[in-house]
């Protein structure tokens, strides 16, 4: 059997296949090196700027810091509204692995309530992810070290230290400071929309009535930014830049705080307002609005069954009556009354009206009733003033008509907002022909004239309008804009004044017509018949008054008023306005009391305590008691 031969091997065929093989691999090698070499100078070289930015990215972050919010005062340097340190417990859903599972074990640890998660939930609606979110805004000591001891089972959630608003005096001032409370969809709308939001990134809580909203400008500051180096677990290692935040400006309030108390104390178990101004400036030195709430209650978030409380209480504690309180002004707007009667020509100084006690009009059959059954006899300006004579008030507003009253009234801020600088504010209604159409797509009577000439009818004012007016009859025609802010507080504690705010006078063709409403006011006060002067008989100063007695609903021809028969609710509303002393006035003091009856037995007497304390016991102390928390 033959064996196959085998062929000879072609060494140089091989060798020459091997070489282009090599030769072909390698320049695949040098190609695919070529563009690692590229890449890698792409990135090193071209991209370094990019990727080192990315890379800082990881290993830096920039925090906002939010600046503190500016301190409030009142006039002689009393701290009002304080920022005191808190631990609040805050989430960031992105860096939890189950939020739901996280909520459940903090609700087990920490006792939250589920007010507290649904607040969260709420919360976390309108929120982005990556920003925490307060699950409980004030922590114990005991909250701190509990959870504390369990962090590590918790990612995502720490405590935080940071400032919160306070108000030492609680109730007193809750009307004229307002308060701060969380920050919520609508607030940040608000503040996208005003392109503000980068500024309130660190920020927890805004201005959300009475001066904190109003200055919430002033008060809050610029926000400021910390570069940090974290690690991989998104934890600071160090800082490495910081730009600070601008902190609020302090601000001063006109507010005297023991005349504020003092206030508070005079109208203490009755509903309705009081207002304290300094004349000459449209201070306002007091104003409180009864009954009150705690302002604190909001900082830190009100309970469900408070804030309940709060809206559905019949007393209305909410509303701040200084200011959108709307009252028929009554009586005292006669010495205004009289001046524009005085000023068009429509009376003289000694000009006089037959009083029997009923007023009618030309073949009109419905019959007009002073509030005094039998009269005054014959009245002048002067004593239809002190004695506030309603029939007197009849014929003038007749003689006048609702043009001319209207027009003029408005000019003394009847009608408008006064400008004072709080948001919470009414304009009331200063009836004219226009108003009533628009209202109720009827005409104007002669008969709805009389009764605005007592302060009754479609008239309504708040107690701010009417001591705004009180001021402008005060200074002549000079119309002053009540203001809560005096100023802002230096480093150095000095005070800038911030300018009057004025508008334009209110022109006056004979000021002898002035001296005859303002002397008609001293007598309502110290004559021989005026309606206050048994409760301002021992006062140690001269002052000028007007009271005043609203009704609430008509009483028919024949009937009479019997407060006992009546519910409270619909009893007569109390006022008074007056301002002391009487040569060189300094303060003036507006009283509304609701349903509380006569306006010289209820209201004078509130207004003759407060100019009481005013000018006799006043204290500056510095170290006024603080109400404990």
């Amino acid at each position: 059997m033959h064996r196959k031969r085998q062929a000879i091997r072609d060494h140089s065929a091989e060798a020459n296949l091997f070489a282009r093989r090599a030769s072909f691999a390698f320049i695949i090698v040098v190609m695919m090196l070529g563009v690692v070499l590229n890449n890698l100078y792409s990135l090193q070289v071209e991209q370094h700027d990019v990727y080192q930015t990315r890379s800082n990215g990881n290993r830096i972050k920039v925090l906002p810091v939010a600046p503190n919010r500016g301190l409030i005062y009142d006039r002689n340097g009393i701290l009002l509204a304080e920022n005191r340190p808190v631990f609040s417990l805050e989430i960031t859903p992105e860096q939890t692995n189950d939020l739901d599972a996280t909520l459940d074990g903090l609700i087990q640890l920490m006792g939250i309530t589920p007010e507290e998660r649904e607040s969260f939930n709420s919360s976390l609606k309108g929120q982005r992810r990556f920003k925490p979110i307060a699950l409980r805004t004030k922590l114990s000591e005991e909250d701190v070290a509990l959870f504390s001891a369990s962090k590590h089972l918790y990612p995502g959630v720490q405590i935080e230290a940071r400032l919160a608003r306070h108000y030492p005096y609680k109730e007193a001032l809750t009307h004229v400071l307002g308060y701060v409370a969380r920050i919520n969809k609508k607030d940040l709308q608000k503040l996208v929309e005003a392109g503000q939001e980068d500024n309130y990134a660190a920020t927890h809580d805004i201005g959300k009535l009475g001066v904190e909203k109003y200055h919430e400008e002033l008060l809050h500051g610029s926000v400021g930014y910390q570069q940090v180096e974290v690690n991989n677990q998104g934890r600071i290692i160090r800082v490495l830049n910081v730009d600070p935040p601008v902190p609020g400006k302090d601000i001063v309030l006109n507010i005297d705080l023991s005349l504020q108390i003092a206030t508070q104390q005079a109208l203490e178990g009755q509903r309705g307002a009081v207002i304290v101004s300094d004349v000459k400036t449209g201070g306002v030195l007091a104003l409180f609005s009864n009954p009150s709430y705690d302002p604190n209650l909001f900082v830190h978030g009100i309970s469900r069954k408070n804030y309940s409380a709060l809206l559905n209480s019949p007393d209305r504690p909410l509303i701040n009556r200084a200011t959108q309180g709307q009252y028929p002004p009554a009586s005292t707007i006669k010495p205004h009354l009289g001046l524009i009667g005085l000023e068009e020509g429509i009376v003289t100084e000694e000009y006089t009206i037959k009083d029997n006690g009923r007023y009618q009009l030309p073949n009109v059959s419905h019959t007009w009733r002073d509030w005094r059954k039998w009269g005054h006899g014959d009245v002048d300006i002067a004593k239809a003033i002190e004695v506030s004579c309603d029939i007197y008030y009849y014929d003038l507003a007749y003689k006048l008509g609702i043009d001319k009253i209207s027009e003029a009234m408005y000019e003394f801020g009847f009608g408008d907002f006064t400008g004072i600088d709080l948001y919470e504010e009414s304009d009331a209604n200063m009836p004219s022909r226009g108003w009533k159409r628009a209202r109720f797509n009827q005409p104007w009577y002669i008969g709805d004239t009389i009764p605005v000439g007592i302060g009754q009818g479609f008239w309504s004012t708040t107690p701010i309008q009417l001591s705004q007016s009180v001021n402008t009859l005060v200074n002549r025609g000079e119309r002053i804009i009540p203001q809560i802010i005096r100023g802002f507080m230096h480093e150095d504690s000095s005070v800038e004044i911030i300018p009057l705010k004025t508008l334009r006078p209110i022109e006056i063709k004979n000021q002898h017509n002035v001296d005859i409403v303002l002397n008609a006011m001293h007598d309502v006060v110290h004559g021989k018949e005026g309606g206050a002067r048994h409760t301002f008989a021992d006062a140690p100063y001269q002052s000028a008054g007007k009271t005043g007695t609203a009704q609430l609903f008509s009483v028919g021809q024949d009937e009479k008023y019997d407060a006992e028969k009546i519910d409270e609710r619909l009893r007569d509303n109390a006022m008074y306005v007056g301002f002391a002393p009487f040569e060189n006035p300094e303060i003036s003091v507006t009283v509304v009391l609701e349903n509380a009856g006569g306006g010289s037995k209820n209201a004078a007497p509130v207004a003759k305590k407060i100019m009481d304390f005013y000018f006799r016991d006043r204290v500056f102390d510095t170290e006024i008691s603080k109400v404990d928390e």
